[in-house]
């Protein structure tokens, strides 16, 4: 590797990094062989909406007739092997995306039963789990049941087989790990709970909080046996290109239902400006396989400087991946507010800011985020985060280009080194 002729790093860091490269050669190859095939894929989409210049016009007020509100449904139903999508700008996180699928398909008496464990922290008060129960799924007498997930951190099939029954109207699944240190889940690990759930509950909805795995995989869980997903434009499937938003895919029938919760029964997907923001979206879902793969370049580069430096991490620097997300274990609090210290250094930007802890909203502790992003809060920009408590791991995901990427990575080590946090032989 290079000089690093406009940052300092230290020369045990350079060696970590260039032993690393060599030891995840053959991750980099899975990687780029999944971006060909999922740009193709997306390519495909775009040809067969017919997308042209007049679908980025904006329009204002119902948004009657807007064609390009339609054509890019379309294009990320295709290209996320769904029946159909509803891709809009206003949705204002992936857990706004996942509260009006909640709400939109579920009815009071309904029973959801999440089966990989405890939900992310911002769904809990979705569900009724945290907070005052104002306007929650457990207000609209929705009840929630779980399973919690196998000492491994695996999916617990038998407890599966056991409690799932015809009472059950939906099956909840969260594909990606949040601030826990389970493994993902890949899309053959949701077919099998699909396949249980359908046997089990036949009728049951199967529904999938996809953020962090759009484009990682060759398919997506609807085309495994999900109903439905969720997912944020800000994470993956936006490219880092889409300013905000979310989507939801899927069944037909179910979207529709989604659709009427976000506007109103009865018009659905048929109103709902788009303000001129088409174009960004369509060129975000464009960007989105190659931009993914960069992502997961980063991860396995990440993977593998710091397990050179005495850190265990999760997925290892070889181990196949079902999203962008790296774990690294720091063992500290020092430690880990030093990496996410040396992370931000390496944003374009926002890069002289210095993280510190803070009381975040729907968080039970303080958490301590690193995101110098050209778009608040996108967590496909290079990004760090993680709550002040037992392990103090950092959740590390996304990167524009893998060379940035992987000098944030560096520049986080090197943050560390200069902190007193890690100790260099």
């Amino acid at each position: 590797m290079k000089d690093f002729p406009y940052f300092h790093i230290d020369d045990a860091i350079r060696r970590a990094a260039e032993e690393a490269m060599e030891e995840i050669a053959p991750a980099m190859a899975r990687i780029e062989e999944m971006q060909n095939y999922n740009q193709q894929k997306m390519l495909a989409a775009f040809i067969k909406a017919g997308v042209s210049e007049s679908h980025f016009v904006s329009s204002t007020g119902y948004g009657y007739g807007d064609r390009g509100r339609d054509a890019l449904d379309a294009v990320y139903a295709d290209a996320l092997g769904a029946e159909d999508a509803l891709v809009r700008h206003n949705f204002v996180s992936g857990t706004h995306a996942l509260t009006v699928a909640l709400f939109g398909v579920l009815r009071p008496g309904d029973v959801m039963l999440s089966v990989t464990g405890m939900p992310y922290d911002t769904l809990r008060g979705v569900i009724g789990l945290t907070g005052d129960g104002n306007g929650s799924l457990k207000e609209f007498g929705i009840e929630y049941r779980q399973i919690d997930l196998k000492q491994d951190g695996t999916p617990d099939y038998e407890s599966m087989e056991r409690e799932i029954n015809p009472g059950i109207k939906m099956v909840y699944v969260q594909r990606s790990r949040g601030y826990s240190l389970r493994p993902s889940l890949f899309v053959e690990d949701i077919e099998r709970i699909a396949a249980i759930a359908k046997k089990k509950a036949p009728g049951c909805i199967v529904m999938v909080d996809n953020c962090y795995g759009e484009f990682v995989q060759a398919d997506e869980p609807v085309s495994h046996g999900a109903d439905l997903m969720a997912g944020s434009l800000i994470k993956n499937p936006g490219g880092g290109i889409a300013p905000t938003g979310g989507y939801i895919a899927g069944r037909r029938d179910l979207v529709e239902s989604c659709a009427y919760r976000l506007t109103t029964p009865g018009l659905g997907k048929e109103v709902g400006c788009t303000l001129g923001n088409n174009r960004e979206l369509f060129m975000g879902a464009f960007h989105a396989p190659h931009v993914t793969g960069e992502a997961l370049k980063t991860a396995a580069f990440t993977a593998g400087l710091f397990q050179r430096l005495g850190y265990d991490v999760t997925p290892k620097p070889l181990e196949p991946r079902a999203d962008i997300i790296q774990a690294v274990l720091l063992r500290t609090e020092e430690a880990l507010v030093a990496f996410c210290q040396g992370m931000q250094k390496g944003a374009p930007v926002d890069s002289f800011v210095v993280p510190e802890p803070w009381d975040m909203p729907g968080y039970d502790c303080q958490v301590i985020m690193a995101a110098g992003a050209f778009t608040l809060g996108a967590s496909i920009e290079l990004s760090a985060d993680a709550p002040l408590r037992e392990p103090y791991a950092a959740w590390m995901q996304g990167g524009l280009n893998f060379h940035s990427g992987r000098l944030g990575a560096m520049l986080a080590a090197q943050s560390m080194v200069e902190k007193g946090a890690l100790s260099l032989k």
